[in-house]
């Protein structure tokens, strides 16, 4: 079963960075089911991503209580407990690319290389995060619930 998360996971990635318009394969409703991976991602490096500049530098725009990162922004909604209102899948399909859900939104797709306006020439063809990073993401942001 992990083998076919893997291929699964890898015909995804291939597919996503050739598509050349919105028609990602594998979204199902309002997210996208199957890891980029194959694998689940670590919880504690998400943490790290969500709060690097040099990685998703997601506390510019959200927070969450209890984080202990300076400077967090309020532009986006408040993610404390995105666990609760949000599936895995769901969070996925907002970090690899939110404009599938909603056209027009601030929010960067970190996880696309096609359809992009101002990208530096060393950076064309690359994504902001790796699948990994999403994958850590993910992780960490499905765990932010109420334990109450």
């Amino acid at each position: 079963m992990r083998w076919l998360h893997l291929v699964c996971g890898l015909a995804l990635l291939t597919a996503c960075q050739n598509e050349p318009s919105s028609a990602y394969p594998g979204i199902v409703d309002d997210g996208l089911p199957v890891s980029l991976t194959g694998n689940s991602g670590d919880p504690i490096s998400g943490q790290a991503v969500f709060q690097s500049r040099e990685g998703g530098h997601c506390v510019l725009c959200h927070r969450i209580e209890g984080l202990t990162a300076e400077f967090q922004g309020d532009l986006g909604p408040d993610l404390t407990f995105v666990g609760d209102r949000l599936s895995p899948e769901q969070i996925r399909l907002r970090i690899v690319d939110y404009e599938q859900l909603q056209s027009g939104v601030t929010m960067p797709s970190y996880f696309r290389i096609h359809d992009l306006n101002q990208v530096g020439e060393e950076y064309q063809g690359q994504t902001i995060l790796t699948a990994q990073q999403v994958e850590d993401l993910v992780a960490y942001l499905s765990e932010r619930k109420d334990d109450l």
